[in-house]
């Protein structure tokens, strides 16, 4: 008689752990399960690194790219990226010099994922540059 009594103790504690998956469910919070913890914030990317290790995917080689500058990290709108500025003076497909042209990065997880030409609600234009590579 106890060897089924704690059979069927075993059996509807078992049960009851099943249960407990929901954790919105009415059960006491010490039998609901946890919520996962968001993960540890990404710390802002080294954007100078990444423009002079990315160099030649950023900008045609032909272009010579020269006087590179750019912006510190920003966090998206969306908190899953970052996004910055890099600037530079080309030249284009003809050898003629080009004003300086701006683009806006899109980085995630240590890695360049987008770049396209800076458009006006980019906030490229008033940002603060720094300069990451000099050419005379």
């Amino acid at each position: 008689m106890r060897l089924m009594s704690s059979r069927v103790g075993l059996l509807a504690a078992l049960l009851l752990a099943g249960c407990a998956a929901d954790s919105q469910s009415r059960l006491p919070a010490f039998m609901r399960v946890r919520e996962p913890e968001p993960p540890p914030p990404e710390a802002p990317p080294d954007v100078a690194r990444l423009v002079r290790k990315n160099l030649d995917t950023l900008f045609v080689a032909t272009s010579l790219p020269r006087d590179l500058e750019t912006t510190s990290a920003k966090r998206t709108d969306r908190g899953d990226a970052w996004t910055a500025c890099v600037r530079a003076q080309l030249i284009s497909v003809t050898g003629a010099p080009l004003r300086r042209q701006t683009y806006r990065l899109t980085i995630r997880q240590d890695e360049i994922i987008d770049r396209r030409r800076a458009a006006p609600g980019d906030d490229c234009m008033s940002a603060t540059y720094t300069a990451i590579m000099q050419t005379k």
